[in-house]
């Protein structure tokens, strides 16, 4: 019962320490290790096997990597309304 609330308490407070504005290598860092983190308490909760887990875990680090270096460069990613997208500033 408790074991949801916890890893969703965990993965939000990761996610807010990847909103401090910190020198871009330490934010890149503890971008991709949140993710990372993230993606492995998401796997977990949804009760995924081992294997899964390491997914969720490469594919949450890879994300949050991406994140850190779209802030560094101050680039968003936009919808295009025709199933694509278009970076600009955000």
């Amino acid at each position: 019962m408790y074991k949801p609330i916890i890893i969703l308490t965990l993965a939000a407070g990761l996610g807010l320490t990847g909103c401090q504005r910190l020198p871009d290598d330490q934010q890149r860092v503890i971008a991709t290790a949140s993710g990372a983190v993230a993606g492995l308490a998401l796997a977990d909760l949804l009760g995924a096997n081992k294997n899964w887990k390491v997914v969720g875990t490469l594919a949450g680090a890879a994300a949050g990597n991406l994140i850190a270096r779209n802030a560094e460069k101050n680039q968003c990613a936009y919808s295009d309304g025709k199933g694509g997208y278009y970076t600009g500033a955000c």
